[in-house]
């Protein structure tokens, strides 16, 4: 049994145009599915505004979907409340975008450690101290920095104690929204090589959001595209990069920077125009206003997340199945 299945997942928003406006949803995320196994990253990758966060927040209960359900380990999360909820949350976890932002300035590093610890598990001040010790060493941080505020640390460092504020109660799931889309390039590397250690010593697992493919596939077992709320492609994630079915995975790897001269890496597909609105969905597939390859059913029906045949992908796109036919 999967360690997370979500399955049919929507969360919509109601958007009022000016005062007389007539409401309309924003579909931010649309009849998506997909599991995570014990010990597997998944990543999570598509534009700024597809959808990504909302479908990380939802997954660790800070967002309310409209339809579908979450099971975590066996247990259906809509009908889990209180007292319950907050004794599952130790199964699951979220490492924040903005360094910054995620840690109370007021708070001492051990403060903001010890509020986690302190409310899940009855430890003496002393033993809950050496479990914060031994977090920040997990992270590569010294014990010192235990009585240190947030601004006295780097963006990479602050993160490293976000990091080990999500792992206080050794969750079984991490959801990681865009952690080092904040930092320096020369800090990300070694996040990432962070957070692939501690999978290995914990066996935890992780849904890594980002917008950035290199990196997604740098750290991720498996890979889901995400495009207006749609999942539209799923495969291993080598797989993916090397050879992808759908012609949104195809733009976003064109548009990851490489030293090679444009002369010699082969096709590359055209400039794509800029994405639709999810208030206005067009009808049909959600890509067809940017796809090269786009015909009338294309605009009129919208196609179905369906398994590529000889594979352990996942592709939804009318032009791939054609593909597959001849």
């Amino acid at each position: 049994m999967p360690l997370l299945e979500v399955d049919d997942l929507a969360v919509y928003y109601p958007v009022k145009s000016g005062i007389w406006g007539k409401k309309k949803m924003l579909k931010a995320v649309d009849g998506v599915s997909f599991t995570i196994e014990r010990g597997e990253t998944v990543g999570l990758v598509g534009e700024s505004g597809c959808g990504k966060s909302t479908l990380g927040r939802a997954v660790v209960k800070l967002e309310e979907p409209c339809r579908g359900t979450i099971r975590l380990d066996g247990v259906d999360m809509a009908e889990v409340k209180g007292a319950q909820l907050r004794k599952m949350r130790q199964k699951f976890q979220m490492i924040f975008q903005d360094p910054y932002g995620s840690l109370n300035p007021r708070m001492t590093v051990f403060a903001a450690l010890d509020e986690v610890i302190s409310l899940h598990r009855k430890l003496a001040p002393a033993e809950r101290r050496k479990q914060a010790v031994e977090l920040l060493e997990l992270v590569g941080l010294p014990p010192e920095a235990l009585d240190r505020y947030p601004h006295q640390f780097s963006g990479g460092q602050r993160q490293r104690i976000g990091i080990a504020r999500a792992l206080a109660l050794e969750p079984d799931l991490v959801v990681a929204d865009e952690p080092v889309s904040a930092l320096d390039v020369s800090v990300q590397a070694s996040i990432v090589n962070l957070l692939e250690d501690i999978q290995r010593k914990r066996g935890t697992a992780f849904l890594f959001i980002a917008h950035d493919l290199a990196v997604v596939e740098h750290i991720s077992n498996r890979i889901l595209v995400m495009y207006l709320g749609n999942i539209v492609e799923e495969a291993p994630a080598h797989e993916l990069v090397a050879d992808p079915k759908h012609p949104y995975t195809r733009m976003l790897i064109d548009a990851i920077p490489l030293l090679t001269p444009m002369a010699e890496r082969g096709k590359v597909s055209a400039p794509a125009a800029e994405a639709v609105s999810q208030i206005d969905l067009p009808s049909g597939c959600p890509f067809h206003p940017r796809c090269p390859h786009a015909t009338n059913k294309c605009k009129k029906e919208k196609p179905q997340l369906l398994p590529v045949s000889g594979s352990k992908r996942r592709c939804a796109c009318f032009w791939q199945e054609r593909s597959s036919e001849k």
